[in-house]
């Protein structure tokens, strides 16, 4: 059981978990503000593979000052070997939670995607990979505003961590290249941007299966149902974006987040 204040930070509540740390609400009792602390598990303390990709983390996602991104304060460990890192706590919800199963209006999914297409812009520009795009890894404030979190999996140009597909991603999110286990750069975060906002869209994931590896060959044999089959209010060219994102060769996708972000602004002005 964690302890209920590790060093300066009151721990108030547990805010989730996924399998490369274990996220709590606290307060900075130095700087009177909340903050979040999200621990590497207590299973990986000793896994000094595990412990260098959080550190991994923390750098990458402390580099990258943008308002889209979540922000990373500090890394600290505690006495007993524990890393944590320190980021910004954010009073919202994930996008996950946001969408639950719904269509998410048009004119707001288009703001949402635009952001978060910006904030990805500029890991991409600092050379890191997300590579776990998905809707619980991006934060939705109460304002509006989209943070991305989690770059556990993040990765820089000349850093491979992450020995296999099988341990990165959720699968619906996986890009072919990910599900294939050949080597990825920043067009799988693309990829995952493109089920991401298809999510959005239609309240549906486009790639589906009652198990699995059926939804592995959805990835890489099938192609995702027309916008159109769920609202009427998607214009071609925004079907496009979709259909360029999830363009199965890597070569056919959009090939940089800017295209999306020029493509997703002449949308909204429609």
């Amino acid at each position: 059981m964690l302890e209920d204040k590790i060093s300066h930070y009151k721990i108030l509540e547990k805010l989730g978990g996924g399998g490369m740390g274990v996220v709590y609400k606290a307060e900075d009792t130095k700087l009177d503000r909340f903050v979040a602390l999200k621990f590497l598990p207590n299973h990986l303390s000793e896994d000094e593979e595990a412990k260098q990709r959080f550190i991994a983390e923390a750098k990458a996602a402390s580099s990258l000052d943008h308002p889209n991104i979540g922000t990373v304060h500090d890394i600290q460990e505690t006495y007993d070997g524990r890393l944590y890192i320190v980021m910004t706590f954010y009073d919202g919800e994930t996008l996950k939670k946001h969408i639950s199963g719904k269509k998410v209006p048009l004119a707001e999914a288009l703001g949402l995607a635009l952001q978060i297409a910006q904030g990805l812009a500029r890991a991409h520009a600092n050379g890191i990979v997300h590579r776990d795009i998905k809707p619980a890894n991006v934060m939705v404030t109460q304002s509006g505003i989209a943070k991305i979190v989690d770059f556990g999996l993040a990765k820089t140009a000349n850093a491979d961590l992450t020995k296999t597909h099988t341990t990165i991603g959720t699968t619906a999110f996986m890009s072919p290249e990910q599900v294939r286990g050949e080597k990825v750069d920043h067009r799988t975060d693309i990829w995952s941007f493109g089920v991401l906002l298809y999510e959005m869209l239609t309240g549906e994931l486009p790639f589906r299966g009652d198990y699995e590896q059926a939804i592995l060959y959805s990835i890489l044999n099938e192609e995702p149902q027309p916008l159109a089959d769920f609202r009427d209010d998607v214009s071609d060219p925004l079907q496009q974006i979709v259909t360029n994102a999830l363009a199965k060769a890597v070569a056919d996708r959009f090939q940089e987040m800017d295209e999306i972000i020029e493509a997703l602004k002449l949308e909204s002005v429609r």
